[in-house]
């Protein structure tokens, strides 16, 4: 990587924002056959749900945007889980937590032992579960209301 390429790299990502996008390396007649459409019907599909922001199409991957996830009902907006463990218990917790339906788990240091980071819908389920398992001492929930960056 040459120094100009790392500047360039570096401002877009300064001028860029934080957009979730879900990748599915499906290939196309592949997915028709799934959807029982031909592949021009599919493309068809693509190119109004592109035309609409909802998906990116590339060479071998297809990414449905936050629109496209908000467009199916799902908000995007995540909720901050911080999650404190008894110490005896941190081994067979963490298996646990692996398994919940969260977007991004994090084993931090500091005042939490994780920080899961859950779409607003699957936030009820996540926490129930989380009462429920033995050796979690205390929860708490951020619920993101705007993003800024």
């Amino acid at each position: 990587m040459t120094p100009k390429s790392l500047h360039l790299l570096k401002l877009l990502w300064e001028y860029g924002s934080r957009n979730s996008v879900y990748t599915i390396r499906i290939k196309q007649g592949e997915l028709a056959r799934k959807l029982q459409i031909t592949r021009q019907a599919l493309s068809a599909h693509f190119k109004r749900l592109r035309e609409s922001g909802f998906i990116q199409i590339g060479h071998g991957f297809l990414n449905v945007t936050e629109d496209g996830v908000r467009a199916i009902g799902y908000h995007c907006d995540p909720v901050l889980v911080l999650v404190r463990l008894q110490a005896q218990k941190r081994s067979e917790v963490s298996a646990k937590i692996k398994s919940l339906p969260a977007i991004e788990i994090f084993r931090v240091t500091g005042d939490a032992d994780f920080v899961l980071v859950v779409e607003q819908g699957a936030l009820n389920e996540v926490l129930q579960i989380l009462s429920a398992t033995e050796g979690v001492v205390d929860t708490k929930s951020y619920v993101s209301i705007e993003t800024l960056k």
